[in-house]
């Protein structure tokens, strides 16, 4: 089986997560977004992995390089990103005999990933409350009859859960008609497949489309609490670590550190001393968390700084981001209501009671600046001493 993995989307709804870094490659725990997909698709037995990639291709291609894992690694560039059947039809030249694809954006429950191998034709599916925001399988005597794109009324609570094993038959099916939104959908190509041969729905426990920032936290919520303890880095006999705490060889946690799991410090990292973190957090490598910082349900990505007498809650903190004595980020609405944030120029609910901030890479803040729940700091931006910030600022 070959998987094809799609990677080339810009992730203009991650911003400014994903002005310089392409979504996929975006941290996750312990290694990029994209990369939990690969593995999955790796210990599934992929024998070939193709990544079609597109936007900021090459930080893509020296991660993964020619073989990953012992497995050869192609790419295909996707030059115009005008849906997935067209992404897959890009990579056609690559393809000769049954092929999976898998969404470099999204996190599976990997063990049905390896089901989805072994029955192919097949298509993950998840049970949901509401399906009528997804594409909708219908099925009979075990084998999947159709699927509907956002039906008003839904014929089952069983979604697609966009990963599929394809027969090499569907090479030849890959170039489909734009749908009402302009994009050459990869569901033509499975109601295809559908209706040519008995498809298998593999359910699948748990799955997330990581789109949009607080998503990018919740991702990491997941994988950080599969977390299980281990300490090679240089860490202090003062320092406490409870939980599933992992302290990465060449990480260092000084006297007076609390670590309290899911917590993990990547190489080149530096916690303390006297500092608090806690509640799923990603201490990025290279990143640092002084003096009396308290780090809370975060992640901090590689390079940051929070250097001291900080408090960061619930919140995304890009690359090399740098946080002034004293910045304090407020992560709870007073009347209760769900955090919102701007996304793609609009105010959306993040459906999370407590969020704070979004930070994008090299983005500083003077000592003792104040930024309330929902704000967006863009790339590169600055904010002035003593400040309270209430409304995004962009880079624009």
């Amino acid at each position: 089986m070959i998987a094809v993995i799609l990677a080339a989307g810009q992730g203009t709804r991650m911003r400014p997560l994903a002005d310089t870094l392409p979504k996929p490659m975006l941290p996750v725990a312990d290694r990029p977004l994209l990369c939990h997909t690969v593995d999955a698709a790796v210990d599934a037995g992929t024998e070939k992995l193709v990544l079609v990639v597109g936007y900021e291709a090459e930080t893509v291609r020296e991660y993964f390089g020619e073989r990953y894992r012992g497995v050869p690694v192609e790419y295909e560039v996707q030059h115009e990103q005008a849906g997935t059947a067209h992404a897959v039809e890009a990579a056609r030249e690559h393809i000769d005999g049954p092929f999976a694809v898998l969404n470099g954006d999204n996190l599976y429950d990997s063990s049905a990933i390896s089901r989805l191998f072994a029955e192919c034709p097949a298509v993950c599916a998840f049970e949901v409350d509401d399906p009528r925001n997804y594409g909708v399988l219908s099925t009979e005597d075990g084998t999947v009859t159709e699927i509907v794109e956002k039906p008003t009324n839904p014929q089952s609570t069983l979604a697609n859960g966009g990963a599929y094993a394809f027969p090499e038959a569907a090479r030849e099916w890959l170039e489909v008609p734009e749908s009402e939104r302009g994009e050459h959908e990869i569901t033509d190509v499975l109601a295809r497949v559908i209706d040519a041969y008995a498809v298998t729905p593999v359910s699948m426990n748990r799955w997330m489309d990581v789109g949009r920032p607080w998503e990018l936290l919740e991702a990491n919520e997941w994988k950080l609490a599969e977390l299980e303890r281990r300490v090679d880095g240089d860490v202090s006999e003062d320092a406490h670590l409870e939980g599933a705490v992992v302290v990465e060889a060449g990480a260092t946690v000084k006297a007076g550190v609390v670590l309290e799991g899911p917590v993990l410090v990547r190489s080149g990292a530096t916690v303390g001393p006297n500092a608090y973190v806690r509640g799923a957090t990603l201490v990025g490598e290279g990143a640092k968390v002084g003096h009396a910082v308290e780090v809370k349900n975060s992640v901090l990505s590689a390079g940051a700084s929070v250097g001291h007498l900080s408090y960061v809650g619930d919140s995304v903190l890009g690359r090399h981001v740098n946080f002034g004595a004293g910045t304090t980020v407020a992560n709870l609405r007073h009347d209760g209501e769900p955090v919102k944030l701007t996304v793609k120029g609009e105010r959306v609910s993040t459906g999370r009671r407590k969020f704070g901030v979004v930070v994008g890479d090299g983005a500083k803040t003077g000592i003792n600046s104040s930024l309330t729940p929902g704000v967006t700091l863009g790339t590169e931006t600055k904010t002035y001493p003593g400040e309270t910030v209430d409304r995004d600022r962009s880079t624009d």
